[in-house]
């Protein structure tokens, strides 16, 4: 057995089990349990979200809008992308370790889902010490065994597949959409995607600013420490920097999403994560097996971690959002067909800081 330490809590979020529980759960129940223009939540199907990854007295009401939204009625198993911070990775990298220790309890991982990854040959290992480093994934650890507990009896909760992703671009975004469709197509694996949006400021060196609402992506100017803007506020600039991303993810398009960030250069610490999850939704889509229900993510709820006024602030926004998928009834001879194309397993049947704890 290889545990991973919950190395983040006490900081980031409680290390006390009781209290962390208490918090996770108050978070949940402020989320309506009907959003007006989505419907009742779960949404059926919801088996894909984008939540945040910052510490919790900043994304932990925010990220309870996507875990409301998740769909775990047929769930066996949970995959979990988080972005790199701290360690250099141009592909992606799977988890060494058999468990995920959170204040509320363990989850166990996957092993042969893991084991069927490695045998691509497109994924490599990350050490247990860059695993313990990495905030992106371990932020969603409470969250996940919070609400498969609710679903779950405590010695039947799914497995976690943690995926660390690097600085991949969009060619190899594809590759990895074209391994992971198979998974995404099963109706028993749900995707869990951590990113967090807009890092604005000096600190994070990009004080992009779109003088109008109006503004086109490629429109802007990067503020200067003494600049003063005479058009929009900063924090509405940042607002609409990020709801052009928002839209573009939004369209189901990776190349909108690629060309936006091109545009903006909006610094979504989880882009590479999201490009890859959108490409497998698009793998599906070019290959028919979606049906009408399906979506595109949608999202349902933006915050910031504070308002922007001047060019010396600094702010970190944060989003939810789930997209439903739901397949046609052909999962069989699709994961054929792709396991051919790409040399990639067959998918199991009985298949989860330099810039502060805001990001």
């Amino acid at each position: 057995m290889v545990k991973r330490r919950c190395t983040h809590a006490g900081s980031w979020y409680s290390a006390h089990g009781a209290t962390l529980s208490k918090e996770l759960d108050e978070w949940l129940d402020r989320v309506p349990d009907n959003i007006q223009d989505v419907g009742k939540l779960p949404q059926p199907d919801a088996r894909a979200i984008i939540a945040p990854h910052a510490g919790y007295a900043y994304s932990g009401p925010a990220a309870a809008w996507a875990y409301k939204s998740l769909d775990l009625s047929k769930a066996k198993r949970v995959f979990l992308l988080g972005p790199s911070h701290h360690f250099y990775l141009p592909d992606c990298a799977i988890s060494q370790c058999t468990h995920y220790s959170t204040p509320l309890g363990d989850l166990l991982v996957d092993i042969k889902t893991v084991a069927e990854l490695h045998k691509t040959g497109k994924f490599g290992k990350m050490s247990k010490s860059v695993d313990e480093d990495e905030h992106s994934l371990e932020m969603h650890l409470p969250y996940i065994f919070k609400v498969l507990s609710k679903n779950f009896q405590p010695n039947e909760l799914p497995p976690l597949v943690p995926i660390l992703v690097g600085n991949t671009n969009p060619a190899k975004e594809r590759e990895y959409g074209d391994i992971l469709a198979p998974y995404l197509e099963d109706e028993s694996n749900v995707f869990v995607v951590s990113s967090d949006f807009c890092h604005w400021g000096l600190r994070f060196s990009y004080t992009y600013y779109l003088p109008a609402a109006n503004s086109a992506p490629g429109e802007g100017v990067s503020l200067r420490i003494r600049d003063k803007p005479t058009g929009s506020t900063i924090y509405d600039s940042i607002d609409r920097i990020d709801r052009l991303a928002m839209s573009s993810i939004e369209s189901g398009t990776h190349d909108a999403f690629i060309n936006n960030l091109q545009g903006t250069g909006n610094t979504i610490c989880g882009r590479h994560p999201i490009g890859i999850v959108m490409c497998a939704l698009e793998n599906l889509k070019r290959a028919l097996k979606l049906n009408s229900l399906t979506t595109d993510f949608k999202f349902i709820r933006y915050e910031r971690s504070s308002q922007c006024k001047e060019v010396s602030d600094s702010s970190v926004s944060y989003a939810s959002a789930f997209a439903r998928v739901e397949c046609e009834d052909v999962a069989a001879q699709f994961e054929d067909d792709l396991r051919v194309k790409r040399q990639v397993p067959a998918a199991s049947q009985n298949h989860a800081s330099t810039m502060g704890n805001v990001s």
